[in-house]
């Protein structure tokens, strides 16, 4: 790594170690906010970019999945809710080269689509789960797919975490009545 200083070197070092392990639940988590492959790898791209730009904000050692997820929501939010036809500018330079030799040495790209591919949920939950509001299925993607604890999603949402429970209550309630015939053809019987 020529031209780089050690402190330079330390940071890709310790970036790699903290966030790299986390791509794939960043990818899984995107393309379910975004529903479209392409937008999700170009969210994925934009959080890590900002996570590696804002690296030193971040506290070695505590959760770096749940720093990135903030950081992917927060992205989701400004780039994709809004829907701008206007690519975000980012200025990839310090990065570009970094990025993509971690990725590179990480993933294998086909690897991670089929992977992607045989773990998503059934088209039925993943359809039904996309009705939701957002507001609730993003609530419920993170605590009931990912397995962040209630504190943690609403710090990663700025929200009370009274409003967490109250969406995550109405995002399963709504989930659940969007499911019953889809139980109901696999055979499940109510009690």
């Amino acid at each position: 790594m020529a031209g780089l200083t050690t402190n330079e070197v330390q940071k890709q070092e310790d970036f790699e170690d903290e966030i790299i392990p986390h791509l794939d639940a960043m990818y899984n988590f995107g393309l379910r906010l975004t529903s479209d492959p392409n937008d999700a790898e170009d969210l994925v791209q934009d959080t890590i970019v900002k996570a590696f730009r804002f690296f030193s904000s971040y506290e070695k050692g505590t959760n770096a999945k749940a720093w990135l997820f903030r950081i992917l929501k927060n992205s989701y939010i400004n780039n994709y809710r809004k829907k701008s036809k206007q690519p975000s500018q980012v200025d990839y330079d310090e990065v570009s080269s970094f990025y993509e030799t971690i990725r590179a040495d990480r993933t294998d790209t086909s690897d991670l689509e089929d992977r992607m591919f045989r773990e998503l949920i059934d088209d039925d939950i993943s359809n039904a789960l996309e009705q939701l509001p957002e507001d609730f299925r993003t609530v419920v993607l993170l605590c009931d797919v990912e397995g962040f604890t209630y504190e943690e999603i609403a710090n990663m949402l700025d929200v009370p975490i009274g409003t967490i429970r109250s969406r995550l209550h109405r995002g399963r309630n709504l989930l659940k009545a969007e499911l019953e015939e889809y139980a109901h053809d696999r055979g499940y019987k109510p009690d």
